[in-house]
């Protein structure tokens, strides 16, 4: 473990996804206590896609922006929305120099599969068609998210393959949660680690399945073909149990002959670069929005 990292262990709260009401206020807490960068360069609007129902997202709009990210954020499927997510939308706009369009989509348990997958289509279709409104270049969208919704991004990339629909551009994907059946070594080792443990992985999976089978859509390990999709950038944490899960993941996409970048962080956790006074979290945040500007270059 890295020893920055690792100072902070007993200070993480022990929270699980039994009670999502008492999760999200968990979550609403300690992000307000993290603290976003300078957005005094870029406009940030909240605004409502349309959709059914509509779906709310904050948008980023760096000077001189020429790309856009729809972006999904963590929190296990059960909690999260766009203010939880500020200050790190907000970072990866200010680290990136693109649009961030920050989704949120609706949660589980009240929620199941498929909706936050079609709230996070309908608002990819929705950057397409306004691209030009959103001062982008429509050939320069991706998608991306932490954790689960990271997942989710890699959905919407094999939804919007297999319906022919908006072009993506890029997918950035951190620590994704991508496989249900955690059957990966690190998802059966990795019992107790710092912030998800496997109880909570159960949990999450539980909650946003809702009984139902997992198709590819939900977890897009279960996909047969990843031939076709876009190039992705894919980081996983040392200490988590999704590491198996992305690192698999990346080699399938690589021998489908999509180009990936894989960066596996040593000494870190799942979720561990919000501890924001350790240099290697530092680095990831950095590496993001580095990534998200390399995929989006000409």
């Amino acid at each position: 473990m890295d020893s920055e990292l690792e100072a902070f262990i007993p200070l993480i709260p022990r929270a699980d996804f039994s009670d999502p009401v008492a999760a999200r206020k968990n979550l609403a807490g300690l992000a307000a206590s993290v603290p976003a960068p300078d957005t005094s360069d870029m406009e940030i609007e909240d605004r409502t896609v349309p959709g059914d129902p509509g779906v709310p997202v904050r948008i980023y709009r760096p000077r001189g922006a020429r790309g856009a990210v729809v972006w999904m954020h963590g929190g296990g499927w059960v909690m999260g929305d766009v203010d939880t997510e500020h200050p790190w939308a907000s970072r990866i706009a200010e680290s990136s120099g693109e649009v961030v369009i920050s989704v949120g989509y609706r949660l589980a348990p009240e929620h199941p599969h498929p909706a936050a997958l079609d709230d996070a289509y309908a608002v990819l279709s929705w950057a397409a068609e306004h691209a030009a409104d959103l001062g982008v270049d429509p050939g320069r969208i991706a998608v991306g998210g932490h954790s689960a919704g990271a997942g989710l991004a890699a959905a919407v990339a094999l939804r919007a393959r297999d319906r022919q629909g908006p072009a993506i551009r890029f997918q950035l994907l951190n620590q994704p949660g991508l496989d249900d059946r955690q059957a990966t070594w690190s998802a059966r080792q990795f019992t107790d680690t710092p912030w998800m443990t496997r109880g909570k992985v159960t949990e999450a999976w539980r909650h946003y399945l809702g009984g139902a089978r997992a198709t590819p859509y939900a977890a897009p390990s279960r996909a047969d073909d990843v031939a076709g999709l876009p190039p992705a950038y894919i980081a996983t944490a040392e200490f988590c149990p999704n590491r198996d899960e992305g690192i698999e993941y990346a080699l399938r996409l690589l021998r489908a002959g999509v180009p990936v970048e894989l960066h596996q962080w040593a000494g870190t956790f799942h979720g561990s670069q919000a501890l924001l006074s350790a240099d290697v979290s530092r680095r990831q945040n950095a590496e993001l929005g580095a990534a998200l500007r390399r995929g989006l270059a000409d």
